[in-house]
């Protein structure tokens, strides 16, 4: 798309939420751009989902982050590992399935799984293997709240029963998602996925040179909200 088809969206995207009622001042380019892709570069339907995002924001993480004090049983099982950037600068996060088990505590969850992706973003998504529920509540947050910001997604290690699974969580997600979740199932694409991700980045139980880092013991310096 050239530069000007991307300015004259971008501007009736901002004249529309002008009239639902809300600003873009304070976001940028980049940000709004996100919303554009993931509605087909449709402005109306980009700035509905804007909005709605800034709504639930607003109620989901009205002090701009996700404190780890609001998360202590999630965080506790340490299921999940921020690993620096892969060879194309994304951030690489690990979800061990092993360590995961359904919440009691479905707000915490939630709250959970806007913490790690803030924290990822905010480090510079990747998700490797959980729950049916635990997964659709991921991506449904992914597809909805953070637009565009998932690169691929690996799922690795799938046991028999989860292909069951994954038809039933695949009914949710939207093709532009699916087409960036590759299960790896062979030799060659496990080569693939250490080829992609960097062998410097990967742990080394997925064939790496890294050590697991859980994302609690990653330090930064702002969240970006």
């Amino acid at each position: 798309m050239e530069k000007k088809e991307e300015e004259f969206s971008l501007t009736q995207m901002r004249k529309s939420v002008e009239k639902l009622g809300y600003s873009t001042e304070m976001f940028g380019e980049r940000t709004l751009m996100r919303f554009l892709i993931a509605r087909s570069m449709n402005p109306e339907k980009a700035a509905k989902m804007f909005v709605e995002w800034k709504k639930w924001r607003a109620a989901m993480v009205p002090n701009g982050f996700i404190s780890e004090s609001e998360v202590p049983d999630e965080l506790e099982t340490r299921k999940i590992y921020l690993q620096g950037l892969s060879k194309d600068k994304c951030p690489v996060l690990i979800v061990k399935a092993s360590k995961h088990f359904p919440s009691k505590d479905q707000l915490q969850f939630k709250k959970f799984v806007v913490h790690l992706l803030d924290k990822t973003i905010a480090s510079i998504l990747h998700i490797r293997t959980l729950t049916a529920r635990g997964l659709i509540t991921g991506f449904q947050f992914l597809q909805a709240y953070y637009p565009e910001r998932l690169a691929r997604c690996y799922i690795l290690n799938m046991p028999r029963f989860f292909v069951s699974v994954w038809r039933m969580v695949s009914y949710f997600l939207e093709k532009a998602t699916l087409e960036k979740i590759v299960i790896v199932s062979n030799d060659d694409e496990r080569r693939e996925f250490i080829k992609e991700v960097g062998e410097e980045t990967l742990p080394e139980e997925y064939g790496g040179r890294s050590k697991l880092v859980a994302i609690q013991d990653v330090v930064l310096t702002s969240l970006e909200s």
